[in-house]
C-alpha cells in the first residue's frame, strides 16, 4: 500500500471530521458524513460538498459568509443522496437551499436525487454546478466541463448573497453568474495517491507535466516536458485568455491554488507572472489569493482561476467571510 498516515481505510472520513471538530467544536456540528454551522440563520441555506481528499474544500468552506454545511463522500467519491439530504435538512430555515458542487457524474446524480427527496419534504432546492475547468471540454461543450478550484469563488459569492437576505431565486442567479464568470486551468507535476490503493492514480516521468489535468487525475490537454515557471504560467494564462473574452478595463479576482505538495514559494513565483500578464493586458486585479484551497491529496501542481467581476459581484465579493481555512476581510 502507498504510505498514508491513517488507521483503517474505512474510518478515514469519520476520523477526519472528528479531528476537524476537535479544533473547531465551537463553530460546527457533526452530521453522519458532513458538518454544519451550529448557528442557523434565517436565510437561504448554502450547501456544498463532494468527495473528500480535496481539503480544505469542502468542509473548510463552511463558515460565516460562506456555506452553511458540507456533505462529504469518500475520497474522490460523491456523498450519498441521504448524506446530502441530512445536510439540506440541517441548513434549511424555511427559505430554501442552494447546492454548489463540481460537475462530476456521481455528484450530479446524487445531489439531484437529494434535491428531489428534499422537495418531497417541502424544501425548495436549487443546484449550481461549477464548470470552471477550461481544459476539460471545448467552449462549444461548456455543459460538459468539470469543476476545479472555481468552487471557492462561487461559494464565497453565494454565501454573501444569502447573508444579504435575498430570495432563493436571486441567490441562485448570482451564484450562477459567479460560476459562469469563472475560468480555471490546472497542471500536474506528480500524481495523487488514494488511501488504500497500491499505486498512484497516474504516472508521470520525472521530466514531464500534465497540462490541463483534473483534480482527480483526469487526463489533460497534453503531456509536455517540464518548463520554467514563467513559460508554464504564460501557457496557462494564454489558455484562459483564449477561452474568455477578457479585455482592457476588466476587473478580476485571482486565485493561484496549490494541489497539495507544491510549495508556497512556487505558487508565489507563478502568481508574480500572473500579475504581470494581467497588468500588461490592462486588466485590474481586485483581489489576489495564493493558497491551497482545492487540493488533490499530495498531487504536485497548481491551478489558476480568474473571476470576472461586475459591480454586483464585486460588492458581494467585498463582504466579509470567515472559516478556519478562509478569511475575507471587508
Amino acid at each position: 500500500m502507498m504510505k498514508k498516515v491513517i488507521n483503517r481505510q474505512e474510518d478515514i472520513i469519520e476520523e477526519m471530521i472528528e479531528g476537524f471538530l476537535c479544533v473547531n467544536e465551537d463553530l460546527y456540528e457533526k452530521l453522519d458524513r458532513g458538518v454544519v454551522l451550529k448557528e442557523k440563520k434565517d436565510k437561504v441555506g448554502i450547501l456544498t460538498g463532494g468527495g473528500s481528499g480535496h481539503e480544505p474544500l469542502f468542509l473548510g468552506f463552511v463558515g460565516n459568509g460562506l456555506a452553511d454545511g458540507a456533505a462529504l463522500g469518500n475520497v474522490f467519491a460523491a456523498p450519498t443522496p441521504y448524506n446530502i439530504l441530512e445536510v439540506i435538512e440541517s441548513v434549511d430555515s424555511g427559505k430554501g437551499v442552494i447546492q454548489i458542487y463540481g460537475n462530476y457524474a456521481g455528484d450530479v446524480l446524487n445531489f439531484d436525487m437529494a434535491a428531489e427527496l428534499a422537495e418531497m419534504e417541502g424544501i425548495e432546492c436549487k443546484s449550481i454546478l461549477v464548470r470552471d475547468d477550461v481544459a476539460s471540454a471545448p467552449l462549444s461543450r461548456y455543459e460538459d466541463r468539470r469543476g476545479i478550484a472555481g468552487d471557492v469563488f462561487v461559494i464565497k459569492l453565494a454565501g454573501a448573497a444569502a447573508d444579504e437576505g435575498l430570495s432563493i431565486d436571486e441567490v441562485a442567479r448570482i451564484s450562477q453568474k459567479a460560476a459562469d464568470n469563472t475560468r480555471s486551468i490546472g497542471v500536474a507535476l506528480s500524481s495523487a495517491t488514494i488511501p488504500g490503493l497500491e499505486k498512484p492514480t497516474f504516472t508521470l516521468a520525472e521530466d514531464e507535466i500534465e497540462f490541463g489535468m483534473g483534480i482527480h487525475g483526469e487526463p489533460g490537454i497534453k503531456r509536455t516536458k517540464m518548463m520554467k515557471a514563467d513559460d508554464l504560467t504564460t501557457q496557462m494564462m494564454e489558455t484562459l485568455f483564449n477561452d474568455y473574452p477578457y479585455k482592457k478595463g476588466d476587473e478580476v479576482s485571482v486565485l493561484v491554488n496549490g494541489l497539495g505538495s507544491t510549495t508556497q514559494m512556487e505558487l508565489l513565483i507563478v502568481n508574480r507572472k500572473v500579475n504581470q500578464m494581467l497588468k500588461e493586458k490592462g486588466i485590474t486585479i481586485h483581489h489576489n489569493d495564493v493558497n491551497n484551497y482545492c487540493t488533490s491529496q499530495e498531487m504536485g501542481g497548481l491551478s489558476i482561476s480568474l473571476l470576472l467581476l461586475d459591480d454586483e459581484l464585486k460588492a458581494l465579493y467585498n463582504k466579509p467571510a470567515y472559516s478556519p481555512y478562509y478569511v475575507k476581510n471587508a
